[in-house]
C-alpha cells in the first residue's frame, strides 16, 4: 500500500461545494477516519441525501431505510456503542468472517490492515492501541453525523444489501463531490441491536452499515495515507 494524494478539493466551513467532475469526486474519495466537530449545515446533508436518493435499486425497491443522527443524540449513541463494546455486546444482523477471505483478496486486506496502522504508528503487537483503533469506530472518528442504513429482509437478503450498498457509494460520491469527508463502517453493523434500542427502530429492520461524515481533519495521519486499487487487469475480463 502507497499514500496517494490528498483530496483535490475540500468544502469550507459553510459547506460549499466544491465542484469536482465526476472522475475527480471518484478519486477524492476515500475512507476518512478523522473529521473536524464542526456539523455540516442542515441545507448541505439534505442535498447529499437527495442524491444518493437517485441510487437504482431492483425493480425501484428503494430498500434503504436511513437514520442520520447528530447532535446530542450521536453523543448518547456513542457512549452506549462504547459500552457494549466494552462488554462483549456485538449483536450483527448478518454474519462478517474475517478468516473467509482467500488468495488475492486476504492479501489485499492483510496490506489494507499493514498500511493504515502503519500511518498512524501503531505497531502490529500492540493490542492496547490497536483495540483503541476499532474503538473510534464507536466514535464515529469523531465526525458530527453518522448515517445508519437500514433495510427490511426480503429473502436472503442479498439483492436489498446490494441496493443498499449502491445507495451508500452514491452518499458518499456526493459528499465528495462536495469536498466533504465519509467512511462506510462494518462495525457499525456489529452493533445491531444497540443501535435500535438507543434509536427506538423496529427489529423488523436489519442493520448493515453505517457511514460517518463531516468535514475531514486533514492533517490527521489517517487522512494522509491512501489504500492502493488493484488494476482492472485482476478483476476485469473482456469478452469479443
Amino acid at each position: 500500500m502507497t499514500e496517494r494524494g490528498s483530496a483535490i478539493a475540500v468544502a469550507d466551513r459553510s459547506g460549499e461545494p466544491a465542484s469536482l467532475s465526476f472522475a475527480e469526486a471518484v478519486r477524492a474519495r476515500h475512507s476518512v477516519r478523522a473529521f473536524r466537530p464542526d456539523p455540516l449545515p442542515d441545507a448541505v446533508i439534505r442535498a447529499v441525501l437527495e442524491d444518493a436518493q437517485q441510487s437504482p435499486s431492483n425493480c425501484n425497491t428503494q430498500p434503504w431505510i436511513v437514520h442520520v443522527v447528530s447532535g446530542a443524540k450521536r453523543d448518547a449513541l456513542s457512549q452506549a456503542l462504547l459500552a457494549a463494546a466494552g462488554a462483549g455486546r456485538f449483536t450483527p444482523d448478518y454474519s462478517f468472517d474475517m478468516d473467509a477471505y482467500f488468495g488475492c483478496f486476504a492479501q489485499r486486506q492483510a496490506d489494507q490492515a499493514s498500511g493504515y496502522f502503519g500511518a498512524l504508528g501503531i505497531a502490529r503487537d500492540d493490542a492496547a492501541a490497536r483495540a483503541d483503533s476499532l474503538a473510534a469506530n464507536f466514535r464515529f472518528f469523531d465526525a458530527p453525523h453518522v448515517a445508519l442504513l437500514f433495510m427490511p429482509a426480503f429473502g436472503d437478503s442479498v439483492r436489498a444489501a446490494g441496493d443498499v450498498g449502491m445507495y451508500g457509494q452514491t452518499l458518499l460520491l456526493a459528499l465528495a463531490a462536495r469536498g466533504l469527508g465519509g467512511v462506510p463502517q462494518t462495525a457499525l453493523g456489529f452493533m445491531a441491536q444497540t443501535i435500535r434500542d438507543e434509536l427506538g427502530i423496529s427489529d423488523d429492520l436489519k442493520l448493515l452499515f453505517g457511514i460517518s461524515f463531516g468535514y475531514s481533519d486533514l492533517q490527521a495521519p489517517a487522512n494522509r495515507w491512501r489504500a492502493d486499487r488493484a488494476p482492472i487487469t485482476e478483476s476485469v475480463t473482456f469478452h469479443g
